[in-house]
């Protein structure tokens, strides 16, 4: 009889044990699904500020609209990201503001200088990042005050410009005039050179297309300028043929689209505003020059790019562009809105129109890099066009910033995380 009652009895002190070692192995279990939970989160958030300082550091190239555009194209470009789980709201808790970028000279003082910004700095804190564990003790215990059931998870990001190991230039390639010698290769900052759609047929200080992988593909030539990074000083550039697709990504760059067209997939430059003869009979210096007396809207680049002006100026009428320009666009159909309408150049605007071009050699192959300005958008049938000369891409205060891998010691500048 009394073996019975203590068999009971080592039953029931398993029974109890059990469910103590259950409950605390549960209860580690919560504490790494919450610790999990607060650190895939946390990645989430730097992954996106990380995003947001290389976007803004990439604008600040001491013009005088260089705040306003960082600003714009950090909180553009971080928002992009996924936050809280891959969330496209960041858990509906708020996305990042124009609060959370700011900016520090050279000896990291803040400042809110666009001449002397140097590093672009994203902050953001996420809150309310629900903690399972701590939702299941108030369940238990009814007591919220001791167990909190959300916290806060915080990351920041700073990034500036350094010279680039290997770079990100549009496939086009520049040859320097008859005895022109680096940096400037014979040219003078604001000259205007042609784009030669003959490619063969460009002389000195004229620009003809070249694929940057060395090919002669004419398709390739329109995915290149989709972006193509790894080019280095030495890589021999191929002489392609050119098709209309290169046409309709050119376009984009100014908002200029087909029917099929997106500014939020196929981005524009912060403005579509384009010069040519019409506009701009000096033919010299539109990025940052005096602006003739007629037409009498007729600004130059940084002032229309401050305005988020679309290539008809204020309107999104393609006949405004051409009347503006002279060219005919046939076959495009729509313009990026202009201003601070949703939709267009302000929202979905990056620093497109600002590009690197390689500078060849006789025999084909990258010697430096030039900063041009993309003037004019390319016309059906093709015909030449211009771009602006700013300058060796590598020199101190040169508006061109380039995407590819950093550390080199010369060359274009690219955004790089510093802390």
């Amino acid at each position: 009889m009394l073996a019975r009652i203590s068999g009971r009895r080592q039953r029931g002190a398993m029974i109890i044990t059990t469910a103590m070692v259950l409950l605390f192995l549960l209860g580690f279990m919560g504490i790494a699904l919450d610790f999990g939970h607060l650190f895939v989160v946390r990645t989430e958030l730097q992954t996106a500020v990380d995003s947001c300082a290389l976007a803004a550091a990439r604008e600040l190239d001491k013009q005088g609209t260089a705040i306003t555009r960082a600003q714009s194209a950090g909180q553009t470009v971080g928002n992009a990201n996924r936050v809280d789980m891959q969330s496209g709201t960041w858990g509906g808790q708020g996305q990042l503001t124009l609060a959370d970028i700011t900016f520090r000279d050279a000896s990291y003082a803040p400042t809110t200088n666009p001449a002397v910004a140097t590093y672009a700095q994203c902050v953001h804190t996420q809150p309310n990042i629900v903690i399972w564990l701590m939702k299941a003790m108030v369940a238990f215990s009814g007591n919220a005050a001791a167990y909190p059931s959300t916290r806060s998870v915080a990351a920041s990001a700073v990034a500036t410009r350094a010279s680039a190991q290997t770079t990100c230039p549009i496939p086009v390639a520049l040859k320097p005039k008859a005895g022109g010698v680096a940096p400037n290769y014979g040219l003078n900052v604001g000259d205007w050179v042609k784009l030669i759609q003959a490619q063969n047929a460009s002389a000195g200080g004229e620009i003809g297309w070249a694929n940057l992988d060395g090919s002669n593909s004419a398709s390739e030539t329109a995915s290149e300028l989709n972006n193509h990074c790894g080019t280095k000083v030495g890589d021999k550039l191929g002489t392609p043929g050119v098709q209309t697709s290169v046409v309709d990504v050119w376009n984009q760059r100014f908002g200029i689209y087909k029917n099929s067209g997106d500014p939020s997939v196929q981005r524009p430059d912060y403005t579509g505003y384009a010069y040519t003869s019409v506009n701009w009979p000096a033919q010299f210096n539109a990025y940052d020059g005096p602006a003739p007396t007629s037409p009498a809207s007729a600004k130059n680049f940084v002032t229309k790019r401050a305005a988020f002006a679309s290539c008809g100026d204020t309107t999104k009428k393609l006949k405004d562009c051409e009347d503006i320009t002279g060219l005919k666009l046939n076959s495009f159909k729509d313009l990026a809105a202009p201003g601070n309408v949703a939709g267009g150049h302000k929202q979905y605007g990056f620093d497109r129109r600002i590009v690197t071009v390689p500078v060849v050699d006789g025999g084909g192959r990258v010697i430096d890099y030039a900063c041009m300005l993309m003037l004019q958008p390319l016309t059906i049938p093709m015909g030449d066009a211009w771009l602006e000369f700013r300058g060796n891409a590598g020199a101190a205060g040169s508006p061109c910033t380039t995407s590819g891998l950093a550390g080199g010691t010369a060359g274009p500048l690219v955004p790089v995380l510093v802390r």
